[in-house]
């Protein structure tokens, strides 16, 4: 008799933990299934709370355990102590693969500096975003490769973003020195404005010892198009050199030609007006949303100023006086939440 009551003491001491274990291992795999099983097709993108939310509920289930284990309670804490000891191991060794991934996956979802579908550059790798994962984001390159960078690389690297309310697509090319840089200018714009590119301009990057390298430059407003674009232009660079007599070649080329003594390669200049304010279109559509935002602080600027001096006159001020006044701090003051809730010409919705 007092054998079997020492062991139904003993399994009495067992039941709250079995019973803790039974729980957690029945939230563990309803979990499972209602956030991770069920949407197993939805991709790293949608699963990525999913994820962080079932490792969260296996450390609370492992404490859980821990506290219902049937030992004292200064063998309780030290289990816990342990578990803690475990755990911070794990992020001390793992720093730089598994936990520093998640953590950096994290830190992409807060700052948020691309979307799925985004073309990003990253390195010496060009490709659209397919997915956002725990410990990874996919890409799609240029080839059709599916390439899966860490999270760690992503935020240790520059990431270049090609914003999804448009973008420059330029192209670069060495001329000889015997064309004139007005009558290649004025081809370089025809050329971006085939190619179906909007506010075209062309600089001069370089003169070197044997050509001028030039880059004529258009904003495309479908970026998901950019690949062909990209191609577009430089087909009809081509085209509208060649279809002008303009030799297209690289300066590596030896060309010997004779020629009198006292003979200069200049070509003939003729006055041209297409390109006269490609500068000025340059720095206009490259820094729109500078000059936007440069705008609006002016604007409010002068606004608080126009609402400080508005409020200072309002004290002094009475009768009808008082009431124009009033009926102006308040137009003002519209204004200013207008201007405040007016999106920067260009930016794109988050």
């Amino acid at each position: 008799m007092t054998i079997w009551q020492n062991i139904t003491d003993t399994m009495s001491l067992f039941v709250p933990m079995a019973i803790t274990i039974c729980i957690v291992g029945g939230v563990l795999w309803l979990a499972h299934v209602l956030l991770i099983k069920r949407h197993k097709d939805a991709g790293n993108e949608r699963l990525f709370s999913r994820q962080l939310t079932m490792l969260v509920l296996t450390l609370v289930g492992v404490v859980a355990i821990a506290l219902a284990l049937p030992v004292s309670d200064s063998s309780r804490n030290q289990v816990i102590a342990l578990i803690g000891l475990l755990i911070s191991g794990i992020f001390a060794f793992s720093s730089s693969t598994i936990f520093s991934n998640i953590m950096a996956g994290t830190m992409l979802r807060v700052t948020h500096p691309f979307r799925t579908g985004d073309f990003i550059q990253v390195g010496d790798l060009f490709g659209r975003v397919v997915q956002r994962g725990l410990l990874d984001t996919e890409l799609q390159t240029e080839n059709r490769e599916l390439v899966a960078l860490p999270n760690t690389y992503l935020v240790s690297h520059p990431i270049s973003v090609t914003r999804s309310s448009g973008c420059i697509v330029y192209t670069t090319l060495s001329l000889g020195y015997d064309v004139h840089h007005s009558e290649v200018e004025t081809l370089l714009l025809q050329a971006a404005q085939n190619a179906k590119l909007t506010d075209p301009f062309v600089q001069v990057l370089e003169l070197g010892n044997f050509a001028i390298t030039y880059k004529v430059s258009g904003m495309l407003a479908d970026v998901k198009s950019l690949l062909s674009a990209r191609s577009n232009l430089r087909r009809e660079v081509l085209d509208a050199l060649h279809g002008q007599g303009v030799e297209v070649m690289s300066p590596s080329i030896m060309n010997q030609r004779k020629m009198p003594d006292e003979s200069k390669v200049i070509p003939n200049y003729t006055p041209k007006q297409t390109a006269s304010t490609s500068d000025t279109i340059a720095e206009n559509v490259v820094f729109d949303k500078a000059e936007e935002a440069e705008r609006r602080e002016q604007s409010i600027a002068e606004l608080q100023a126009n609402i400080a001096t508005c409020e200072t006159s309002l004290k002094e001020a009475s009768g009808e006086q008082k009431e124009s006044l009033q009926a102006k701090l308040t137009a003002l003051k519209e204004q200013l939440k207008a201007l405040n809730d007016e999106p920067i010409k260009g930016e794109d919705a988050t």
